[in-house]
């Protein structure tokens, strides 16, 4: 699959989560949120130690997203991303796309080893989704 086939595969879902979103609205992680929110796509944002950002309840992981959200995008530091790849995989997500350094190299090896539609070349959806701040 080519990267633009790959970036349409994940625009796709219904709904999307955001792990790693924040409520610091300079951090990529509420950029993202806010860039699903400016396109009109229902996201929700996965965060631990948050109960909602930019209006939207806050789940703690992955395993507590919805049945329904098959894409997430992930907005953390490399080490965190392998586990949130393996909370994925067991969740049945289908698309992950890791944000410009998210990646790593061993999260990318499991998601092609699970068959997960993964987006972790630099591509960033702020730019693809062509977020503006207002």
């Amino acid at each position: 699959m080519t990267i633009s086939e790959k970036i349409a595969k994940f625009l796709e879902a219904d709904v999307f989560g955001v792990v790693g979103a924040s409520t610091d609205r300079d951090k990529y992680g509420n950029k993202v949120l806010r860039c699903y929110q400016m396109k009109g796509l229902r996201a929700i944002p996965v965060n631990p130690r948050e109960k909602v950002v930019e209006g939207v309840a806050c789940v703690a992981s992955v395993s507590d997203l919805p049945d329904g959200v098959t894409s997430i995008s992930v907005i953390t530091p490399p080490a965190v991303t392998v586990r949130i790849v393996d909370e994925a995989v067991s969740k049945g997500i289908r698309n992950i796309w890791m944000q410009p350094g998210a990646e790593s190299p061993a999260a990318v090896e499991k998601c092609v080893k699970a068959g997960i539609n993964v987006i972790a070349d630099g591509s960033c959806i702020l730019v693809v989704l062509g977020y503006r701040e207002h």
